[in-house]
């Protein structure tokens, strides 16, 4: 093989590669499943949504990818690799280098994510000083230049606030400019919009579209709002019960999807091309326990379409480009979706 194509061979390498993932937590009720084999990539400059309901493991997955669900009651078994390296084999010390630097965050609630008695400026430059040898005074600088960033008016004088006198959206930009200020390959933001208007759940997307466009950031966004999806994906995760049980295309999931958790959860959303109803469909039931799922198909107890086969565990299959975990077969699934 020669240098151009080892070269092209290394090009079409993930950015980001979750393998076979499981995260499970002792309780005094059991051991939670919280994550259960989930396997996924994400590309340069993709923008990956993985969505579900409360309690699916959207949030766990995410957090870690970099280690943050790590203690002793908890198990991690699987990959994840970052540019060819492996994470779950790091240290504590290894991955704090991994974090800010290679791979950011934006947490759920930015009040309890920013310390209430530092100004936000000195927030943002300690996050610097950790991770870069400059001055004091370089650190706020870029403070400041990535206060502008992110759209916040004034930055130099907000520099200098704390974060009770912002409103809850330019809270969440001081969180992504604090995530952004290293410069990271791939941005991990959890519920961004959660709380949020609908007018300033718009900014916040659209802010993280630009960055992905103008600086080719590789985003996971982890959401329960298909809506949100709608607005920025590129590729859609679809999880339920610790489980991935459709993932595709942002296409492929609004216009063709294939799981019945899939349907429920873009029936449920409220749509100006149809006719409009006396009240939003549902998906009936709850979700699973965790300590105690289901022992075939998990989203089988809610589903109006089980049968037989559904007491054996279903596994993800299709195409590679869009996958799914249901013992449909497609001619089924083409004749009975809504």
């Amino acid at each position: 093989m020669t240098s151009q194509q080892q070269t092209s061979e290394k090009n079409r390498e993930p950015l980001l590669a979750v393998d076979d993932l499981r995260v499970s937590f002792a309780t005094d009720d059991g051991i939670v499943q919280a994550v259960d084999g989930v396997s996924f990539t994400l590309e340069p400059g993709e923008i990956l949504a993985i969505v579900g309901e409360s309690g699916c493991g959207k949030s766990v997955t995410a957090q870690t990818l970099t280690g943050l669900t790590r203690a002793p009651n908890t198990r991690i078994t699987g990959s994840v690799t970052y540019r060819g390296r492996a994470l779950t084999g790091l240290s504590d010390d290894e991955l704090r280098d991994v974090r800010g630097e290679e791979i950011a965050m934006v947490f759920q609630d930015p009040m309890s994510s920013l310390n209430p008695v530092y100004r936000v400026g000195d927030q943002i430059a300690e996050m610097i000083l950790a991770h870069r040898d400059v001055s004091k005074k370089d650190a706020h600088a870029r403070a400041v230049e990535l206060l502008k960033s992110v759209g916040i008016p004034n930055p130099a004088a907000r520099a200098r606030s704390y974060p009770h006198e912002f409103s809850g959206g330019m809270r969440q930009r001081v969180m992504i400019a604090m995530a952004l200020a290293l410069e990271p390959a791939v941005l991990i933001a959890d519920e961004p919009t959660t709380a949020l208007d609908v007018t300033v759940q718009a900014q916040i997307l659209r802010l993280i579209a630009d960055f992905n466009r103008d600086r080719d950031l590789a985003v996971v966004l982890i959401t329960h709002d298909l809506g949100v999806v709608a607005e920025v994906a590129d590729r859609v995760v679809v999880m339920y019960a610790g489980q991935i049980v459709e993932d595709g295309s942002l296409e492929d999931i609004f216009y063709a999807p294939r799981h019945p958790y899939t349907w429920g959860l873009l029936g449920s959303l409220a749509r100006l091309d149809r006719p409009r109803s006396e009240r939003l469909t549902q998906i009936a039931g709850a979700p699973p326990s965790l300590v105690h799922p289901p022992p075939g198909c998990r989203f089988a107890p809610r589903c109006a379409f089980e049968f037989d086969r559904c007491d054996q565990p279903p596994a993800l299959v299709g195409e590679p480009t869009h996958l799914d975990r249901c013992w449909l077969d497609r001619e089924e699934k083409e004749r009975v979706r809504p």
